[in-house]
């Protein structure tokens, strides 16, 4: 499987998705993902063969490796990007809460599913330039008052990054919501090339 180790780099590719868009701490992602590659076929059975069991086990994997970097060391709390829920109900789950599930599992840390919220079920982000994808998820997700993630270090997961349109917005929306928020990112796999 191809690994990208950007956890363990300052300035990485993912890093700089975000620079000049949004305030990430860090960023990183698991896994290479190639049209037709291995990590294609993990993530389609993720996400549409019901096998939420892959995104635990890529959770608790990553997880256990996260910790071993000094740019995840001291998270406190992990929040997944949300589906709008009639997306979810369809689905049965959500493919990033797996994720989270199983990097909660192996980093001991707590997971926040209702703070961040999706509001507005978007369009597929599946063949939409880098543009269209923003302007697609720039108002979707609001906020849920939390004292409780007030001045922490928050871990947004999501499947897959592509040009970090839905994550940018989530981590604005945080941003902008919530006093002393730090947000790092984390996901499965990103999209190379």
């Amino acid at each position: 499987m191809p690994k990208t180790n950007y956890h363990f780099e300052k300035d990485n590719p993912i890093c700089k998705i975000f620079w000049g868009r949004t305030m990430v701490e860090h960023a990183t992602a698991y896994y290479f993902f190639t049209k037709t590659g291995k990590v294609q076929h993990l993530i389609h059975q993720l996400k549409y063969k019901k096998a939420k069991e892959v995104g635990i086990f890529i959770g608790e994997i990553m997880g256990k490796e996260l910790l071993l970097s000094e740019f995840y060391r001291n998270i406190d709390v992990i929040i997944p990007v949300p589906l709008h829920p009639k997306k979810e109900k369809k689905r049965g789950y959500n493919q990033a809460e797996m994720f989270a599930l199983g990097l909660c599992n192996s980093m001991k840390i707590p997971l926040d599913k209702t703070t961040l919220t999706r509001t507005y079920a978007s369009e597929t982000q599946t063949r939409k330039s880098r543009f269209k994808r923003w302007e697609n998820v720039k108002e979707i997700f609001s906020v849920n008052a939390n004292e409780n993630i007030k001045n922490k270090h928050i871990l947004i997961v999501d499947d897959v990054i592509t040009t970090g349109a839905t994550l940018e917005s989530c981590i604005n929306m945080l941003l902008g919501s919530i006093e002393g928020v730090k947000i790092s990112v984390a996901a499965i796999a990103v999209a190379s090339g």
